[in-house]
């Protein structure tokens, strides 16, 4: 009698190794490996740079530029043009003040020459007028040693053009040729500059002395 090979032990066994058809293979699956990867987040591109109508248009750039350059300008021509009228403005009152304080030196001087004319008039003694007179010319001299000016003395001296204006040559015994003999107009400088020249008579030496009559001449006139 055969036996019987298809057992039921063997019916029933299952195989070892297919560990993945069971329950307890599909429940220890991770979750995360399950779910799908999510989406990349979008960037967005930075925003244009801005850009003004100067840029955009070299033409226009230009042309501020002009204006800029343009008002600049303006303004100085006019701050130049104010200093000019100002500096101007000081040069003139300048000269009035100087010319103020000349006139107010000299009113002293004046009103003594007045007195002197007055004092003549009257008939007084001559000789004190011409005292009263040279006092104000001394006055005089002094005032403009006060206002920095001084009164040439060129008698005695060697000619000078440059301070010296000569009218004519004298003969003179006292002085040697090309030293001025008389002072005929006084002459006055302020500091270094010359306000007038002296006008002089230059010495062209000692007179020379007449020949002395010879013995022919004596015969022929008698």
């Amino acid at each position: 009698m055969a036996t019987n090979q298809n057992s039921p032990d063997d019916n029933g066994s299952e195989t070892p190794g297919n560990a993945s058809d069971t329950p307890e293979t599909a429940a220890s699956t991770s979750p995360t490996q399950s779910r799908p990867p999510p989406p990349a987040e979008s960037v967005s591109p930075p925003p244009p740079a801005s850009v003004t109508p100067t840029q955009a248009d070299p033409v226009a750039a230009v042309t501020a530029e002009r204006d800029k350059l343009k008002d600049q300008l303006l303004r100085t021509l006019a701050d130049f043009d104010n200093y000019r009228k100002r500096s101007k403005r000081d040069e003139q009152d300048a000269k009035h003040r100087g010319r103020e304080d000349v006139l107010r030196e000299l009113l002293p001087v004046f009103d003594n020459l007045e007195r002197a004319a007055t004092y003549a008039k009257t008939g007084a003694d001559a000789k004190a007028i011409a005292e009263g007179v040279v006092m104000v010319l001394k006055l005089f001299e002094d005032t403009v040693g006060r206002l920095g000016g001084q009164r040439l003395r060129p008698v005695g001296q060697p000619f000078d053009p440059n301070v010296h204006e000569a009218i004519q040559q004298v003969e003179s015994a006292e002085h040697a040729a090309g030293i001025v003999a008389i002072e005929l107009v006084p002459g006055y400088q302020l500091g270094e500059r010359l306000l007038r020249p002296a006008m002089v008579a230059v010495s062209k030496g000692a007179p020379v002395p007449a020949p002395a009559p010879s013995s022919d001449d004596d015969s022929n006139a008698n």
